[in-house]
């Protein structure tokens, strides 16, 4: 994982950098390949593309995951998607500490998933990074925000525009801001047909 500088010696507040050289330069490098070859190539062709791009800078991407080329990853190698999971049109995925998503999840279009922050309490006002741990088969609602060290159970779903600041326990609806439970998930039911 990829630690910031200490802000009392980086003075961030005064234009210095929050993480060391080796990042930013990786980073640098990441968002120039991903111009160049991830946002060109449209979906659906562009989607094993987009798999093998990540991989490559070390993302670990489960088979059938869906990047759109619009999504925005800060550093591939802190990226988990699970199985059939997707990053939908105009995903933020600030990762600056790890971010895990589970097999089947769903992140809609211009959801921001931030795993930093800074101490507002500290004069220099020193980054914070905290994982983020997102289960499976979980819905995260578009334009949905997701603060640093939250995890969100299995089946939970986020509504739209909803704000977590606390953790989501698995099977439950949350949405506001900031969020609160407001029902839960039922099982899926398929309507009978004739015979």
């Amino acid at each position: 994982m990829s630690k910031p500088l200490d802000a009392s010696t980086s003075k961030p507040k005064d234009g210095g950098p929050s993480f060391p050289l080796s990042n930013r330069f990786e980073r640098g490098v990441w968002n120039v390949v991903w111009l160049i070859l991830g946002r060109l190539m449209p979906p659906p062709f562009g989607h094993s593309w987009r798999r093998i791009l990540l991989r490559a800078f070390g993302a670990r991407m489960g088979a059938g995951s869906v990047v759109y080329p619009s999504a925005r990853i800060w550093l591939p190698r802190h990226l988990s998607l699970g199985a059939k999971a997707t990053l939908g049109p105009g995903v933020q995925c600030y990762n600056m500490a790890p971010i895990k998503i589970g097999v089947g999840t769903v992140i809609s279009q211009r959801s921001f998933l931030c795993a930093g922050d800074h101490d507002h309490r500290d004069s220099d006002f020193q980054l914070v990074t905290r994982p983020i741990v997102i289960g499976a088969e979980c819905w995260i609602a578009a334009e949905a925000y997701v603060a640093p060290g939250i995890s969100i159970g299995d089946r939970a779903v986020l509504a739209a525009r909803g704000c977590a600041i606390t953790d989501i326990p698995a099977r439950s609806v949350w949405g506001g801001n900031p969020a609160k439970q407001i029902g839960l998930r039922s099982e899926q039911t398929k309507p009978k047909t004739e015979p």
